[in-house]
């Protein structure tokens, strides 16, 4: 694990390239966020935002979405992949939301995993995003290798463990811009094939480039 000085120096590092720590998923309404990670499971982030507007304009509300038949969900989202149980989803949650929670997306862990498809990586995001609470970690794919490799775990495939070492390390106000931020270094430098070590910030304090 980091030191405090090597973890503070790993945030502003990632501040300095990435000042805009942004979700990738475009929405306007927060359902619409929710909605859009479930379509993100083994789909990019560029193929929602192009799913995503098609099917929020044909289903515009959330009522919509919960009387929507999930044959023509399926035919809206069927190129992000799994598009029958995220169909299903979609429906099934429009339909709770609206009958337990008010129409309102919830601000729990717990209320947020009641959800169909909504596991602790989306509830995270969520609470993160939409309610900007203290100490979300979103324990992506970018997330679990790139935090892996700067020695910030201690290699663990497993999200949960990957969620709890982060939250142990990290302030709890920097971390949900910190997953952001990590997803951008993902793409753009520590890539998963091959990492461009020589072009990273972050050499200087990453297990990887030391080892």
């Amino acid at each position: 694990m980091k030191t405090t000085a090597e973890v503070t120096a790993i945030i502003a590092g990632l501040k300095q390239h990435y000042p805009d720590a942004l979700c990738s998923l475009e929405y306007r309404k927060d359902y619409e966020l929710l909605f859009a990670v479930r379509l993100s499971a083994q789909c990019t982030d560029a193929r929602v935002n192009l799913v995503a507007p098609v099917l929020f304009a044909r289903f515009p509300t959330l009522q919509s979405l919960a009387d929507a038949d999930v044959t023509e969900i399926e035919e809206y989202i069927h190129s992000t992949g799994f598009f029958r149980a995220k169909a299903r989803d979609i429906v099934a949650s429009a339909n709770i939301l609206l009958t337990e929670f008010g129409g309102r997306v919830p601000d729990t862990m717990e209320d947020l995993l009641r959800l169909p498809g909504v596991g602790r990586k989306t509830a995270n995001l969520i609470l993160g995003d939409l309610y900007r609470q203290p100490g979300a970690v979103v324990a992506d794919t970018h997330c679990i290798r790139i935090s892996g490799r700067l020695g910030l775990t201690d290699g663990t495939k497993d999200p949960a463990k990957v969620e709890a070492q982060l939250r142990a390390q990290l302030p709890p106000e920097e971390s949900n811009d910190f997953c952001h931020r990590l997803v951008l270094h993902g793409r753009a430098v520590c890539t998963a094939r091959k990492p461009q070590c020589e072009i990273c910030n972050l050499r200087p304090c990453c297990d990887l480039f030391g080892g």
